[in-house]
């Protein structure tokens, strides 16, 4: 079955195997799923993800992490739907509970953190909120 939001499919696959304690999630592969997984792992939320070939798309294999039995995220929140699309500019953005948390956001110069865009002053299309 076709999935209408493949982002929102990302993070709730991720937000799930946090739940269950699982060690890792296999979401099948996408540019943008593959950079906001990356960005994911930078900023220390996830421990590793990796494209396996399989012929076809590709599986994306994500490695969660896990502090004393917990996720180091309390919330992942798609912003942006396919439906109502969210877009800030640089003046708009704020910062994430205060600084604790991060927005992925997809720009003109590609997906990057909302403290990332605001050293290279681009705004862009809010895909979601991490803290």
């Amino acid at each position: 079955m076709p999935v209408t939001d493949p982002i929102a499919d990302l993070l709730t696959r991720i937000r799930n195997a946090g739940k269950a304690k699982k060690k890792r999630v296999e979401i099948p592969s996408s540019n943008i799923k593959l950079a906001i997984a990356t960005i994911l792992k930078d900023q220390g939320y996830i421990a590793d993800c990796k494209v396996v070939e399989d012929g076809k798309q590709g599986v994306l294999t994500i490695t969660m992490r896990y502090y004393e039995g917990r996720t180091p995220f309390n919330e992942i929140m798609r912003v942006s739907r396919p439906g109502i699309r969210t877009y800030k500019s640089i003046d708009e953005m704020q910062p994430v509970r205060s600084g604790l948390g991060i927005a992925i956001l997809s720009t003109s110069k590609g997906v990057m953190t909302d403290k990332q865009a605001r050293k290279e002053n681009v705004g862009g299309e809010v895909l979601c909120t991490v803290w």
